[in-house]
């Protein structure tokens, strides 16, 4: 016999130790977890959605009722908004957006995709506390508050049908989730902001790289000819949010920007890093856009407000612009040290 061949049949047993070995742990594991020891999404990554995202959303699934007629028609609002509400509707008192975007240009896959401002569980987070009210609101104030800034527009009456079929739309897509709405998912992705200013020349490249094929060079999205609804939405300008929307935030933003884009991205399957989420993020908020009115009056405590917030006041010394491009650490590091507020957008 070689001196070789025992190596050898030490090679083989060894091999044959570590296949069964690890059989053997991950049928140790499964067993934890039928009997709830540790929890089942335990393998799983931890930005993991929910398996309440993958339920049927599908609107074409119901008959005609009274009650679904309402709900399809929040759902056709949902998809095309200004063609409902926009200013070129045909009916100036039904013109109550002040652009031409629809909600599904950022609620994406009508506002059940995780990782992009999702709204499956909405309804049972409301009433909420907001920051920018310093108040307890109703799903309707948050739903007027997309209609002021993401919309640019005025407020849809409470008791209007349109609020109430957009109301019935997000209670038909949040009829699984649980009783307190929260579901992993939910928001954007987490970033790691970099310790820096953005970097504007950057962030130019990568829009020329990423986002021109659906944006255009000018960032002004595209639409149909004869449609009333963007199929990929304006970024800046006069159709696009104002800068009392949410995105104007550089961090909230980035966050959107890398779990979602270049369209069709995913939250497991990224395409852009966080500095070129962070970098584009602040290219696109750099452009001219619609000015909200009575900004001032957000956030009546300022202490609450985002670091990212491209408008004062603000409870601290630091300059309009270091709010609008960083660096935000030592902004967040103020906020911690002098309110022990832990700041993250």
């Amino acid at each position: 016999m070689s001196s070789k061949e025992p190596n050898y049949l030490k090679k083989i047993l060894k091999l044959v130790l570590i296949y069964f070995g690890s059989i053997l742990l991950l049928g140790f594991l499964a067993l934890l977890c039928c009997f709830d020891v540790i929890p089942l999404d335990f393998l799983n990554s931890k930005k993991s959605p929910s398996p309440l995202y993958d339920m049927d959303y599908d609107i074409a699934q119901l008959s005609p009722s009274e009650e679904n007629d309402l709900l399809i028609y929040g759902f056709e609002l949902f998809k095309e908004t200004p063609k409902y509400i926009g200013p070129d509707n045909g009916n100036p008192d039904m013109a109550f957006q002040g652009n031409r975007l629809a909600c599904k240009n950022c609620h994406l896959n009508y506002g059940t995709k995780p990782y992009s401002a999702p709204l499956i569980g909405i309804i049972q987070r409301f009433p909420q506390f907001r920051g920018r009210e310093n108040k307890i609101g109703t799903i309707q104030e948050r739903i007027n508050g997309c209609m002021e800034r993401s919309m640019n527009g005025k407020v849809l009456p409470v008791s209007g049908k349109e609020m109430q079929a957009i109301v019935a739309y997000l209670q038909w897509i949040s009829r699984f989730a649980p009783a307190d709405g929260k579901l992993k998912g939910t928001g954007f992705l987490k970033i790691k902001i970099p310790n820096r200013p953005i970097n504007l020349a950057n962030g130019k490249q990568v829009f020329k790289k990423h986002c021109v094929l659906c944006h255009n060079t000018d960032g002004q999205g595209s639409k149909p000819a004869n449609g009333f609804t963007y199929d990929y939405p304006p970024l800046w300008g006069d159709d696009s949010y104002n800068n009392g929307a949410g995105m104007t935030r550089v961090i909230t933003a980035a966050q959107f920007i890398k779990g979602n884009m270049p369209f069709g991205t995913t939250y497991d399957a990224p395409v852009l890093t966080d500095e070129e989420a962070y970098d584009v993020a602040g290219y696109i908020n750099m452009q001219n856009r619609p000015i909200k009115p009575n900004t001032e009056n957000d956030f009546p405590d300022i202490k609450k407000k985002p670091v990212s917030t491209p408008y004062p006041p603000y409870a601290d010394s630091f300059s309009i612009e270091q709010h609008k491009k960083g660096p935000f650490q030592p902004i967040i590091a103020y906020y911690k040290s002098k309110f022990n507020i832990n700041k993250t957008k």
